[in-house]
C-alpha cells in the first residue's frame, strides 16, 4: 500500500501536476507536497529539481506562479515543491506573526519546546521526502535544489551541508546570512535557543566548511524591499571570496522579491540544473 495519498491531479505541459499528502515521521504530522511529472516520466524515471519556498508559502505558490513546468517538460526534469512548515491543529504556531510558526519552518531542526516535536523541516527536506519520492514515484536519485527567500536559504544550506546529495544548487533572493538578520535571529532564538546555535544553518558561515564546492548560482533583484535588512548577499559574496568557493551572484536591475522576478529567470535556472542532472 502506498505511503502517499493523491489529493489532486491536473494535466499540463503534456505532463502531470500532482498533489500528495503523507504522514511525516520527521514532523509528526500530515505533510503535503506537489510534484510536476514531465512527459518523459511516462517512459522511465527522471531526475528531480526541488524548489523550497519562502515565508508564508505552501507547496502551491511555486507551482501556480512560477511558470516552471514548461521548462521542466522541455528538459525532462521533475519539479518537487514541499510545504514550508508542518501543519495541523496539533502544531504550535504564532497566529500573529507571519515569520514564526506555520509557514516559517526555515528548513532547520528545532530543539526548543514547543517547536521541537514538529519543526524538523531540515530532516524532512534532506532525507525523508527524497527517500519517499524515489521509492513511490518515477523519479531517480539525481537531485538538484533551488528556492526563494527563506527557501533560497534552505537550498543553499542543504547543498553546503550534504556533499554528494545534490548535483547543483541555485537560489532566488536567498536569506544569505540568517544569523545576522531579523528573520533569522527570531527563528534561531525561538527554534534553537540562541542565534549562535543557528550558525550550522547559515550559508555565509557554512562556506568555510564546505567539503564540496558546487557553484552557488544566485539571482537577486536590486529593487528587492528585503535586500538590505534581511537578505545580505554581499556577506555571502565576501565569504565565498575568502574561502575560494564558487559563486555566481547576478544582481538584476529593477527586479523585486516577487514571483514575477522568479518567473522571469526560472527557465535559466532549470536549464542550469538540467545540465548538471544529466551530466
Amino acid at each position: 500500500m502506498s505511503a502517499l495519498t493523491e489529493i489532486e491531479r491536473v494535466k499540463m505541459c503534456e505532463g502531470w501536476l500532482v498533489t500528495y499528502e503523507h504522514m511525516s515521521a520527521s514532523n509528526h504530522c500530515t505533510m503535503r507536497f506537489s510534484v510536476f511529472l514531465p512527459p518523459q516520466a511516462e517512459h522511465g524515471k527522471v531526475p528531480a529539481l526541488y524548489f523550497l519556498s519562502g515565508l508564508t508559502c505552501t507547496d502551491e505558490n511555486f507551482m501556480v506562479k512560477a511558470g516552471a513546468q514548461v521548462h521542466a517538460a522541455e528538459h525532462g526534469v521533475a519539479l518537487i515543491a514541499p510545504d514550508t512548515s508542518p501543519r495541523g491543529d496539533e502544531v504550535p504556531d504564532d497566529p500573529d506573526a507571519y515569520d514564526y510558526g506555520k509557514g516559517a519552518g526555515f528548513y532547520v531542526n528545532a530543539t526548543e519546546e514547543p517547536m521541537a516535536t514538529h519543526y524538523h523541516m531540515y530532516d524532512y527536506v534532506v532525507d525523508e521526502l527524497p527517500a519517499l519520492i524515489e521509492s513511490e514515484l518515477p523519479i531517480r536519485d539525481a537531485r538538484s535544489v533551488t528556492g526563494h527567500s527563506m527557501g533560497g536559504h534552505g537550498a543553499l544550506i542543504v547543498a553546503l551541508k550534504n556533499p554528494g546529495k545534490y548535483r547543483s544548487v541555485s537560489a532566488f533572493a536567498p536569506i544569505c546570512a540568517p544569523t545576522q538578520c531579523p528573520w533569522g535571529e527570531k527563528i534561531f532564538n525561538g527554534y534553537l535557543g540562541s542565534v549562535e546555535a543557528g550558525a550550522e544553518y547559515d550559508a555565509t558561515r557554512l562556506v568555510s566548511q564546505a567539503q564540496e564546492k558546487l557553484t552557488l548560482l544566485i539571482d537577486q533583484g536590486d529593487d528587492d524591499e528585503f535586500l538590505i535588512e534581511q537578505l545580505k548577499p554581499q556577506l555571502l559574496e565576501a565569504a565565498c571570496q575568502e574561502h575560494d568557493h564558487p559563486l555566481e551572484l547576478r544582481m538584476r536591475s529593477g527586479y523585486d522579491h516577487s514571483y514575477f522576478f522568479i518567473q522571469t529567470f526560472i527557465g535559466e535556472h532549470i536549464a542550469h540544473h538540467a545540465k548538471a542532472l544529466k551530466g
